[in-house]
Formats: structure tokens, sequence, C-alpha cells
């Protein structure tokens, strides 16, 4: 880690949706979804010197033996209750554009930033499954559309976060916006995260966000897809932070980590990972160049398994291409979350590749 560059964020993916950490059958814990849960997980994590925690927004599962995420936490006050738990990490909202107006969202996100002082943050999602959707009967624009559409509700939120009072107007195909006003403003403005990996979806995220939160079919890839969405960034005269959400395992041996991962594989819910990976390789074109299996083993994350050692190796990989901060998928969030802290992050101190004072001396905040 140089003096120039801050050292490798570490945040989760969490578990506020039901069988989070994998398509399948196959468990070491009882489902981590539950609240209580939740919250021991953020506790954890923030003692551990995290500093990010994301959620997934999902209003129905998708099927199979699991109903892969069909049971969840909404993530607006799902996000209120883990700030006011907490004191230092950063917390998420992701948010679907076609739900929400933005005029509420903003509301809702000053106050989120005032309980938390500041700590809150957006991700924000165009919104991809027509099923989900059409159960509110609501019809998504087309691909294209679906951005602009996104772009709007972004520059809405800036606006009424910023302008002076009653002075903010918007009128464009979905919203009309006249002397628009949402008190309190934050004091500085909120971070906005997206996911999108598709071209449409690059450019709105160079363009208007602070977070890009990237797909990689593995860990070589990951370096150019962080440079392109970088240059993107910087032909916009902005700077754009990357995070990856990588599916770490590991176990005393290569062995046993990868006989762990095989397991998962072997109890795969079929349907529910068909219908997931589907959906979103159609919609996003950000899994086109994963198996079944692959997709399985954290739903699209890309895999870091191994040995303690090994695990830091490759998440210095993707620290060493370019990337700001990992969102780990865990088979067990709770005790992996404790482990990782005990096994992997004195090795990630020494290779330089988080802070000496990331931890339980001193967390490293965004």
């Amino acid at each position: 880690m140089t003096d120039q560059r801050p050292g490798l964020e570490l945040g989760l993916f969490m578990p506020n949706c039901s069988n989070m950490s994998s398509i399948s059958t196959w468990r070491t814990v009882e489902d981590e979804w539950p609240y209580a849960r939740n919250k021991a997980i953020a506790l954890t994590a923030e003692a551990a010197g995290f500093s990010l925690l994301f959620p997934v927004s999902r209003w129905r599962g998708f099927g199979g033996e699991t109903d892969y995420l069909g049971t969840s936490l909404e993530t607006m006050t799902w996000a209120s209750a883990l700030l006011e738990a907490t004191s230092r990490i950063n917390i998420f909202s992701t948010v679907h554009v076609p739900v929400f107006n933005p005029v509420v969202v903003a509301k809702m996100g000053a106050s989120l930033d005032h309980i938390s002082g500041g700590r809150w943050g957006i991700n924000i999602v165009s919104g991809w499954s027509r099923e989900e959707f059409g159960m509110m009967g609501i019809e998504l624009d087309e691909h294209g559309e679906r951005y602009q559409r996104t772009a709007a509700f972004i520059e809405i939120l800036r606006g009424l976060w910023s302008a002076p009072p009653r002075t903010f107007n918007h009128h464009s195909k979905w919203y009309d916006i006249t002397n628009g006003v949402s008190l309190p403003q934050p004091p500085d403005m909120p971070k906005i995260a997206n996911a999108g990996s598709s071209e449409d979806g690059k450019n709105l995220t160079a363009r208007l966000c602070d977070w890009s939160f990237l797909s990689t079919p593995s860990l070589e890839a990951t370096s150019a897809i962080v440079s392109d969405i970088k240059a993107r960034a910087e032909a916009q005269q902005r700077s754009v932070r990357t995070a990856a959400f990588p599916f770490v395992l590991w176990r005393d041996s290569e062995d046993e980590a990868q006989a762990e991962i095989a397991r998962i594989i072997e109890h795969k819910d079929a349907i529910a990972a068909q219908n997931w990976m589907d959906g979103a390789s159609i919609e996003s074109g950000s899994f086109d160049q994963f198996t079944l299996d692959m997709f399985t083993v954290g739903a699209g994350a890309v895999h870091v398994v191994g040995t303690a050692e090994q695990v830091a190796n490759k998440l210095k990989l993707l620290y060493d291409g370019g990337l700001d901060a990992v969102l780990m998928v865990l088979q067990n969030f709770l005790g992996d979350t404790q482990a990782f802290e005990r096994d992997i992050m004195p090795i990630l101190r020494d290779m330089g590749v988080i802070a000496p004072t990331t931890g339980r001396q001193g967390a490293a905040l965004t």
C-alpha cells in the first residue's frame, strides 16, 4: 500500500435476504436474513474495522426449492435500524428506481444521513426483473430509457440535497418537479453507487455516481474492468471508486476449501439459479461468462477460495488491479466475519493491502 493510495476497504454484501450466501440447499448455519442476525453481523464487522455494508433489494424470490432471496428486509428501514445500532461503519440502502418517487427518497435519505451523522449511502438500481415489478403493475422502460430515468432520479436527489430550498426544478418524461424542496439537506452529499455493467450503465456511473459496484467473471479480468470505469469517470472530470463482491471461503487446506465449494454446487437449486442468471444476464449483460455452477456459489460473485494465505493473496491481486473495496459474500456471515479478522486481516496488513490501523485498534472509514 503506497502513501498515495488508501488501503483496500473491507465490506459485506449483507444477508438481508434469504439464502444470500449461495443458491444451494447446503447450509453450515441457519439462514441469516433475520434482523437480529444482521445486527450481530454489522456490529462484528464494525468492531473488526470493516467500513461498508451493502444490502440486496428484492420484492420476490426466484423460485426453486430455496425461493432464492424470497424473504427479505426492505433496505431503507433495515439501514435505519443498523445505523442506530452502529457508530462508525458506513451503511447503504438499495433502491429500485421504478418503485420510488425521488422526492420521497431524498427525504428518507436525508433523514438517514442526519440520524447517522453522515454514514448513509444509496445504491441505485434501474431494475430488471419483469416478474418482480409486474407483481406491482409496474412496466419497465426499455433498456436505454431505463438508464435515462435513473439519471433523472439521481439528478433530482443531488438537486434536492444541494439547491437552495424551493429553487430546484426538473421536468422530464418521468418526473415533474417545480420549486422543489427537501429539508433537512445533508451537510455533505451522500455517496451514490450503481452496479450497471452495460454501456449505458457504465456511462451513467461515470457521470453521476461515486461508487461502481462491478461484476467480474474472474480475478484476472477485474483490472481491465476497473480501469475502464475509472477512465470513463476521468473523461467526465470525475473520479469513481470501485467495489467488487467476492465469495470468500477458506479452510486449512486448498483441498478442503474446494471440497466445500463442491458440496455447495452438488446441492445447487438449479431452478432458482437458472432463473436468477437468465434474468440478470439478459437484462444487465453482467453474467454471460458464468456457468450455472459458478453462479450457484455467491450468485455471480467472483470466487476467492483457498487457504487463508491464498485468499489474502487473491484479495491483494484485486487491490493491485485497482479495486478500492470488496463487499464480501460469506458462507457463514457472522462466524466468517469473526474468523476473517483473526485469520486473514493480519496477512493483509503485513502485505500492505489494508492499513495497519484497520481493525479493533481503529477502523479506516470512508
